[in-house]
């Protein structure tokens, strides 16, 4: 069975971006972008994904956390993309209601090809420590377009802003399990149209 691996690397002036992907692994990480709250958000995509991912970025984060939390986004989708291929035997599709404390947030993606976000977050904190919580959009709509995917994530209560984003990732992260995995009874590619447009 051909391995689904990618490994990228992303070199501008705003960031450095070195990143390896295993979608068939068990879990293990290792992430250093230079934000701490970022980092524990990407290892949870990882572990409950069950992908393994190795991430260092180092970047302009004298000016703005933005170029760096946009540029993982990007490079995680892209990633993403050449791992799975062309996307044949896959189940596409994927979601998850997941529930952290007394958050909840719901996620549903679809691999088609198509990218398109939709970002709705109940929680209206703006910021944990330094870190703006706005930006963390920007993240999703930059892994979704890079991904090909159409990705849609609604945070739909809880007061507290480390669960309300945490359960968005971990939701974020079942709903790729799902939509990732392979499925003997999927024949070829799975869409009508004979291929997926990537």
């Amino acid at each position: 069975m051909t391995a689904r691996t990618a490994r990228i690397v992303r070199d501008t002036k705003e960031t450095r971006i070195r990143l390896d992907l295993n979608l068939d692994g068990s879990g293990t990480y290792r992430n250093q972008t230079g934000i701490p709250f970022l980092d524990h958000m990407l290892d949870l995509l990882a572990k409950h994904a069950l992908f393994d991912l190795t991430l260092e970025a180092s970047g302009d984060l004298e000016v703005d956390y933005h170029h760096t939390v946009e540029d993982v986004g990007i490079v995680l989708g892209q990633a993403l993309h050449q791992a799975l291929g062309d996307r044949a035997g896959i189940n596409r599709y994927g979601w998850a209601l997941l529930p952290m404390d007394e958050s909840l947030a719901r996620v549903a993606l679809d691999l088609g090809g198509r990218p398109y976000l939709v970002y709705q977050i109940a929680n209206r904190k703006k910021k944990i420590r330094d870190f703006d919580l706005g930006l963390l959009e920007e993240f999703w709509r930059a892994f979704a377009t890079e991904g090909r995917m159409n990705l849609h994530i609604a945070h739909l209560y809880g007061q507290e802003p480390h669960h309300a984003h945490e359960s968005v990732f971990k939701g974020v992260a079942k709903a790729l399990l799902q939509a990732c995995a392979r499925n003997p009874r999927v024949r070829g590619v799975p869409s009508s149209k004979g291929r997926i447009e990537t």
